[in-house]
């Protein structure tokens, strides 16, 4: 294991939105930040998705590839420092941190640290990484104008609802499946989808995603699979959203870092300050209700949604005297 003497006024643990604009920020104030992204997850989550149309900037949309590495670039621009490398351990409690990173062992300190490592999507345990950005995708909202009159699968429960109501927007068709025979969302949810004729739960219910087919290196359809009587269901389908659930990547943290019941860091919010002085949190890491890199209309959008369903819902009829 080896040791460097100096001590970094920051170190930023993670890439993505919330790492960059970390490090675009701090090193235009001359604070030398240092930045380790992650020899795996190299830019964060953006770079699985094929084109990114809600980002400011971008008219045409961008790859997401290309939107991470140019603000990557910008940082850089500014005398950010990136490793692409994982942290393997850390010291965060005293008023220096210490770092050890795994490739090299090698230490690391800073006076402060901003956590930004995001979120993982979780997976069916199918091949279905291989065809991302090809027909599957984990987020609607990142994806779905992509998705233009396909007819779509979505795999999940409460999160799937929500994702399956924002895709009829530009899908031909949606099919929910769900392992369970009652779905688990809120009833005005349920009712939602349930009343809007995209939306189908035919053939979906108590069932899982057995098999995904592929053609011409993209998706082509997928098998559904009872999960009682094993009886299987080919849907031709070009579209496989996975809405299983989110695991934040904070197992670096336990026990230093206070974490909410689904392992997300808590910081003292508005602000990202966590519970320990001079350790800040952002992004995906922190957030298990948007985890967009832009939020602020997400709110609004969804209120906006909610009051259309009350107009259509049916009124009660008063009786007559």
């Amino acid at each position: 294991m080896t040791s460097r003497d100096d001590i970094r006024e920051v170190i930023i643990i993670g890439s993505g939105p919330a790492g960059y604009t970390a490090a675009l920020y701090t090193a235009r104030a001359q604070l030398r930040p240092l930045l380790f992204g992650s020899s795996i997850f190299v830019c964060g989550s953006l770079t699985t998705t094929a084109e990114v149309e809600n980002f400011p900037g971008f008219s045409e949309g961008v790859d997401g590839p290309v939107l991470m590495e140019t603000m990557r670039a910008q940082a850089e621009k500014f005398g950010a420092e990136m490793i692409d490398d994982d942290i393997l351990a850390v010291d965060l409690t005293g008023p220096v941190k210490v770092l050890t990173d795994s490739a090299a062992g090698a230490v690391h300190r800073a006076r402060t640290v901003i956590v930004a490592t995001g979120s993982g999507y979780s997976n069916l345990g199918l091949p279905e990484e291989e065809l991302s950005g090809r027909g599957v995708s984990w987020c609607a909202t990142c994806d779905g104008f992509s998705f233009r009159d396909r007819n779509i699968v979505v795999v999940g429960g409460d999160t799937a609802m929500e994702e399956a109501a924002f895709l009829t927007r530009v899908a031909r068709s949606v099919i929910v499946v769900h392992c369970r025979s009652a779905l688990r969302a809120s009833k005005v949810m349920q009712n939602r989808a349930f009343a809007d004729d995209k939306i189908s739960f035919a053939f979906a219910f108590d069932s899982e995603v057995a098999e995904i087919k592929k053609s011409g290196g993209m998706l082509s359809g997928v098998v559904l699979r009872d999960v009682f009587t094993g009886t299987r269901r080919e849907l031709d389908v070009t579209g496989l959203f996975i809405a299983i659930g989110h695991a934040p990547r904070t197992e670096l943290y336990t026990g230093q870092l206070d974490l909410d019941a689904e392992g997300y860091i808590t910081v003292a919010a508005p602000s990202t300050h966590t519970n320990l002085t001079g350790v800040f949190a952002a992004g995906a890491v922190v957030d298990h209700t948007y985890r967009q890199a832009i939020t602020a209309a997400l709110d609004a959008e969804r209120y906006l949604a909610a009051q259309k369903a009350d107009d259509t819902a049916p009124q009660p009829v008063a009786a007559l005297s």
